[in-house]
């Protein structure tokens, strides 16, 4: 096998969560352009439909399952339905994640129905997934955590959030070590990226981007990407990591 060959995806399964929409969606297709056939989860039908409509353009299978990453009956459904579909599974991405008001916070002002909402969604179902996708997986599969910059620093009025993400960094080491050899589990630790989600939060516009930019002193000089995600979680899930796992890999533009 070629270098190149190795981070091909040909015959494997994939399912991206939060995949409706931002780093989801990028990270389906380009699972999908890697040769990995792509189950799309979110709650939002029409946007999961649509993303499959585009893996299916590029020529590989795919199928859109409503699930609400809350919910751990529809995780483990998530699963079901990919192996029923799809024949098997072998690729899970734990990509969903977020606040669902997307309001900035001090942790005195924090409610707690706040709290448990951010942690059940960021790192709760990080675990329902990956302990749903596991007992389906066999050897040589890959589960990879969207994790946070945010995880390793602090985070002021975004406390909850940053919280979750750090034990997405702990929860991948563990898990990790736990289903090794079988399964290999790594984390993509994103840096600032404004996605909908991020430019609602801080309440910016475009023009104001630049001057963030400067502000944080990113040393790359531009906000992410979506699509800079992409390369290091494909890469993760294919054979050319086959030695890689409990790593948290950051793509941060140098921060």
């Amino acid at each position: 096998m070629s270098i190149m060959d190795q981070f091909r995806l040909d015959g494997q399964v994939a399912v991206v969560t939060g995949a409706g929409r931002g780093i989801g969606r990028a990270i389906a297709l380009a699972m999908a352009e890697a040769g990995a056939d792509v189950v799309v989860a979110a709650r939002r039908t029409h946007e999961i439909e649509g993303v499959a409509e585009e893996i299916r353009a590029l020529g590989r299978r795919a199928a859109a399952v409503t699930t609400d990453m809350m919910d751990m009956a529809a995780i483990d459904n998530l699963a079901e339905e990919t192996v029923r579909q799809m024949g098997k599974l072998t690729i899970w991405v734990n990509n969903a994640g977020g606040a669902d008001d997307r309001t900035m916070r001090h942790f005195i002002d924090l409610p707690e129905y706040q709290w448990d909402y951010q942690l059940g969604l960021n790192l709760k179902a990080v675990w329902a997934g990956s302990v749903a996708a596991a007992k389906r997986m066999g050897e040589g599969s890959s589960i990879v955590n969207i994790s946070s910059i945010a995880a390793a620093k602090a985070s002021p009025n975004n406390g909850p959030y940053a919280a979750a993400k750090a034990g997405v960094n702990n929860l991948t080491k563990t898990m990790a070590s736990e289903l090794a050899p079988k399964i290999r589990v790594n984390a993509v630790a994103p840096g600032p990226i404004p996605t909908e989600v991020f430019m609602e939060a801080l309440k910016l516009t475009e023009e104001q981007l630049p001057g963030l930019v400067e502000m944080i002193n990113i040393p790359m000089k531009r906000m992410g990407k979506e699509e800079d995600i992409c390369g290091a979680a494909v890469y993760l899930a294919s054979p050319a990591a086959a030695w890689v796992t409990g790593e948290i890999i950051s793509v941060t533009g140098g921060l």
